[in-house]
């Protein structure tokens, strides 16, 4: 058969298909292969009529010889692993679904028919990973069907079966040991166990300002480098008082946390700007302290003043009240510099209030304080029906020694209290 000939038969075959001719087309494909014509494509139409005709073995023979023409065409593989599957052929669909990758390592549904060859053969580790190749393809895929959607559900109910039961399993073998390591030993460890399963995340330092560097990125700082913080709970009924004798007395000294200049572009904040669904009065606010406010509250400024404060010229320490509206979110955020690091000490906490800092949440506890590094994402939550009102101040992180600290006042004394971009110190919730 001269090449006009294959050309005018491709042709008629190609035109009656398209037309809905299916009968038509099969027996035009069949006249160029036995005219000794090995195109991949008649050989491929022809071996899709035998899996129509449920002949999948004269198929796959049909789709070899195609990929044989062709071995580039990953379909070919596909369509060979399918008869394959008919014939319940596993290691010939296996072979085929490589070779389809082996072209194309981000094809979707070889990747799809190997997590299913896995899973039906009970192959648990495998069909687990497998289906992870299938979510890590989700983010390419355009147009997705719901049948796509389900098959991306399923992936994701795998994956996640199989990582919980395996974690079951690491936590079982490490149970004797863990109950031999100190609070602080376990959390750490638990932290670092928890993302080499893929559990969590370890988040870093992000400073908007200063950043102190080879400081330790801890979410929240262990309860030892702070020996004072029990004098400190102690003291919550007094200073919980002293708040709500103020706050009752129409709140003339909370203002919005959030006040945005003029013209500010739509951001994450805006929602808040101006608004007292997150308020705050400040007894401190960037190192000057205000003596009205400290006469409503003097307990509360004696106790305070007691501790350790953060004490950088013009910069710090900044102390306020911070009260949280109900239904209010404070969006994902990171402070300013990481030289110090932020004490809650909370006065009002309705039920469902929480507060997320890096990979570890957190629900306030009325009189229980904590103190963590404001630089690392954190994000605050009222999901109640009511305020919720906390005490926030900033003290020296703990991980800088006597030396460096005098150091950082003598910069600050030497920068002066002139706008200058990265050296405000300003401390959220």
């Amino acid at each position: 058969m001269d090449q006009g000939e294959v050309h005018r038969l491709l042709g008629a075959a190609m035109e009656a298909r398209a037309a809905g001719r299916r009968d038509d087309a099969l027996r035009l494909f069949e006249r160029l292969v036995a005219g000794g014509v090995e195109h991949p494509l008649a050989l491929n139409a022809l071996g899709m009529g035998c899996l129509a005709r449920n002949d999948p073995a004269a198929a796959a023979a049909l789709f070899r010889r195609a990929i044989a023409a062709d071995g580039h065409a990953p379909d070919l593989w596909m369509n060979l692993a399918r008869a394959h599957r008919d014939q319940r052929d596993d290691a010939g669909e296996r072979d085929a679904l490589e070779g389809a990758l082996a072209i194309d390592q981000r094809h979707f549904m070889a990747l799809v028919r190997l997590a299913e060859w896995h899973e039906r053969r009970g192959e648990a580790a495998a069909a687990a990973e497998r289906w992870g190749h299938v979510l890590a393809m989700a983010p390419l895929l355009e147009d997705r069907t719901p049948a796509t959607d389900a098959l991306l559900n399923h992936a994701r109910d795998v994956v996640a079966d199989h990582s919980a039961a395996f974690a079951r399993r690491v936590e079982a073998a490490l149970a004797p040991a863990r109950s031999d390591l100190s609070a602080l030993q376990r959390r750490r460890l638990d932290a670092c166990v928890d993302h080499a399963l893929g559990r969590r995340a370890i988040y870093a330092n992000h400073c908007a300002g200063m950043h102190f560097p080879f400081l330790p990125a801890d979410e929240f700082f262990d309860r030892e480098h702070f020996p004072w913080l029990a004098t400190l709970e102690a003291q919550t009924e007094v200073i919980r008082e002293e708040f709500l004798a103020v706050w009752r007395d129409a709140g003339d000294a909370i203002r919005p946390y959030v006040a945005m200049k003029p013209g500010t572009p739509e951001n994450k904040w805006s929602p808040l700007d101006g608004s007292l669904a997150w308020g705050a009065m400040h007894l401190w606010k960037d190192g000057q302290r205000d003596d009205a406010v400290c006469a409503r509250v003097p307990r509360t400024a004696a106790a305070v003043e007691a501790l350790p404060l953060s004490d950088l010229p013009g910069r710090t320490p900044t102390v306020f009240f911070s009260i949280l509206r109900p239904g209010t979110h404070l969006p994902a955020h990171t402070g300013v510099s990481n030289v110090r690091a932020i004490v809650h000490l909370p006065l009002v906490v309705p039920p469902d209030c929480s507060f997320r800092v890096g990979g570890e949440t957190r629900a306030w506890e009325e009189g229980r304080a904590w103190v963590f590094d404001d630089t690392i994402e954190h994000e605050a939550w009222n999901r109640s029906d009511q305020p919720r009102a906390i005490l926030i101040f900033d003290v020296w992180n703990p991980h800088i020694m006597p030396e460096e600290r005098d150091y950082l006042r003598r910069f600050f004394a030497a920068t002066g209290v002139e706008a200058q971009p990265g050296l405000r110190l300003g401390v959220g919730d």
